[in-house]
């Protein structure tokens, strides 16, 4: 489990802040050069990304193209989110999260009521088996009827 360690104040690296948003929304420094408009490139992305910090009309600028608050690239620190998730997550917030599914009825009461529902179908077989035996014997009877007719 990581722990985060307060005892000093870490500055976030807007550069690397920058990169890792645009990673995760999929796109290439191509493609968000694009989004910028003129007078941007892949290469001046890239130097973005591997500074540590931008100038504050320059994170408005690029967090206006990602469709983000500046204050996501200026202020994010994964360690901290990795911790938040690792430390904060709770099944019993999101009722819809199938890990929290808490049954209605006794689970007992089901598995009673399965056994009962077989008891009577296989009683209800035994029962069709005891007609079928008899339709057969009937039908035995009667074809020895008609043989022993026949050869007299």
């Amino acid at each position: 489990m990581a722990t985060t360690d307060t005892s000093k104040p870490r500055t976030p690296n807007h550069g690397k802040n920058l990169k890792r948003f645009r990673e995760m929304l999929g796109l290439k420094q191509e493609a968000l050069a694009d989004k910028l408009g003129e007078g941007r490139s892949q290469r001046k992305l890239s130097y973005l990304e591997g500074k540590e910090t931008i100038e504050a009309s320059e994170i408005e600028e690029l967090a206006k193209a990602l469709n983000l608050p500046a204050e996501a690239i200026l202020n994010f620190d994964e360690e901290k989110a990795v911790y938040n998730i690792q430390n904060n997550y709770d099944h019993t917030t999101n009722p819809t999260h199938g890990l929290n599914y808490n049954a209605t009825f006794n689970p007992l009461d089901k598995f009673v009521e399965a056994v009962q529902k077989n008891d009577e179908l296989v009683a209800e077989t035994k029962r069709l088996y005891e007609d079928l035996l008899k339709a057969e014997r009937e039908k035995n009877a009667l074809l020895e009827r008609l043989l022993n007719d026949k050869s007299k």
